[in-house]
């Protein structure tokens, strides 16, 4: 049976879902609502589309409705890079000479090379279709900016982007990729917005972060009038979104007949987890199906496995919406590590009372183990991966391993967020034998819990 299975599981163009799933409406236990943080009460639609489209606004407050259709023209866009394939790893079960079954669902089949374009084409078609002028965000690989600034050239919209400095200095590719499709692409923290200078002044030197960018891109757009601020990850909208890449792995799956048993995905805000685990996730909680979920996050921002579960901004200058979160701490900002997309202070929403109702588990990993999985994978399977994506390869790679030792085939999904192509400068000191580990103090993170609101709830 196994050899009938091939090397990609593709899915016809009509066989690509046209709903994403919001596994919330099946949630128990619903994710704490988001609190306006002048009030400190949960915040409603009206006071969240000064900040964020309107109907993006209403996809963030609904955790009843349980399949949301997908706009046609948003569809027609997808036809040109989905569905994705899901690989079986032949090769890699042969290096490890494992029983397990190893699929890994591709999402660096578009010029972006990431998953991010499946929210981003949505959000952006939200925004044309309220007739503003442009978007703001930030990015911290740069996936997600290379991404939106795709995406709004397709709808002729104007794209801002604050980039976390160190990406922005490290990958200076993705920048230029950015400014090619249109994008404005700023350093972050940068002199011109009123947090991004205070930002310096508390921080003199600080190489960025997430929380740091989020906060200059939300103030340039309030600012300037026909523009709102999107965000790439973390949001419940975005990993509303990024369902159809666990949608389109359940279908390839099921019309093999493959059970998963193991399913991984790299965790930074969790848009590439919450959308790639949610229909499985979903059978968990109707009682249909059973599955082990791993959360994988760098052990440099572990705001899962060492954070805590509170309510947080979310952003660094305490100007955004409150969420209840497991989290490092609004003002956290992680070391100079390579895997840029996964330096975010906190998890999703949603993410984190899953792991908090134990439907999920989370493990956290150190860069330079993650990169000799990366390049253990690259020489057999033939994608560099980028370096987000190998600490879920990480960790598959372990699970396979497990049952080496006791000869279970077990059937191992992971997903691959994108390709390393622009992440050169971190292969480059792994190869260099330069690279090392970053591990928060429990002095450092102490210091940073601190500074968490006091809420109750």
């Amino acid at each position: 049976m196994n050899k009938e299975i091939p090397y990609k599981i593709y899915l016809e163009e009509n066989e690509m879902p046209k709903q994403w799933y919001n596994v919330r409406a099946d949630m128990k236990n619903k994710p704490a609502p988001i609190l306006n943080p002048a009030t400190r009460k949960p915040i409603t639609v009206e006071e969240l589309t000064p900040i964020f489209c309107e109907e993006l606004a209403r996809q963030e407050l609904d955790d009843t409705t349980p399949y949301i259709d997908i706009p046609q023209e948003i569809q027609d866009f997808y036809r040109m890079y989905r569905p994705s394939p899901l690989t079986r790893a032949y090769c890699l079960e042969k290096k490890l000479d494992t029983p397990a079954h190893i699929y890994y669902k591709f999402e660096g089949n578009n010029t972006s090379g990431s998953h991010k374009l499946n929210s981003a084409i949505a959000q952006a078609y939200y925004a044309k279709k309220q007739g503003l002028k442009g978007v703001t965000t930030e990015t911290g690989a740069g996936q997600w900016g290379t991404a939106l600034s795709m995406a709004c050239a397709y709808f002729d919209l104007d794209c801002q982007v604050y980039m976390v400095k160190v990406s922005y200095e490290q990958k200076p590719f993705r920048r230029e990729v950015m400014r090619t499709y249109g994008a404005t692409v700023t350093p972050s923290p940068s002199m011109l917005t009123n947090v991004g200078k205070k930002i310096n002044a508390e921080f003199p030197g600080t190489t960025g972060s997430l929380g740091c960018a989020i906060s200059e891109a939300v103030e340039a757009a309030t600012a300037q009038e026909g523009y709102r601020y999107v965000l790439g990850s973390v949001l419940s909208q975005v990993l509303l979104h990024q369902t159809i890449i666990g949608l389109e792995t359940k279908s390839a799956l099921d019309k093999y007949g493959i059970k998963a048993d193991v399913v991984i995905g790299c965790a930074g805000g969790g848009s590439n987890l919450g959308g790639l685990i949610s229909p499985f996730v979903g059978e968990m909680l109707r009682g249909e199906a059973d599955y082990e979920i791993i959360a994988v996050e760098p052990a440099s921002c572990p705001s899962l496995t060492r954070g805590k579960y509170a309510y947080d901004f979310c952003d660094t200058g305490k100007i955004c919406p409150l969420a209840k979160m497991y989290t490092l701490g609004s003002g956290f900002i992680p070391s100079a590590n390579h895997a840029g997309g996964l330096r975010y202070h906190g998890m999703s929403s949603i993410i984190s009372q899953l792991y908090d109702d134990k439907l999920i588990s989370a493990r956290s990993v150190e860069q330079t183990e993650v990169f000799k999985a990366a390049q253990t994978f690259a020489k057999v399977e033939g994608i560099l991966p980028a370096p987000e994506s190998s600490h879920a390869i990480k960790v598959a790679i372990d699970e396979a391993l497990k049952c080496k030792e006791t000869g279970e085939e077990k059937n191992i999904v992971f997903g691959l967020t994108g390709t390393g192509y622009f992440d050169m400068v971190a292969y480059q000191k792994y190869n260099d034998g330069e690279m090392v580990d970053y591990i928060p103090t429990e002095e450092d993170l102490i210091k940073s819990f601190a500074t968490l609101p006091q809420i109750n709830g």
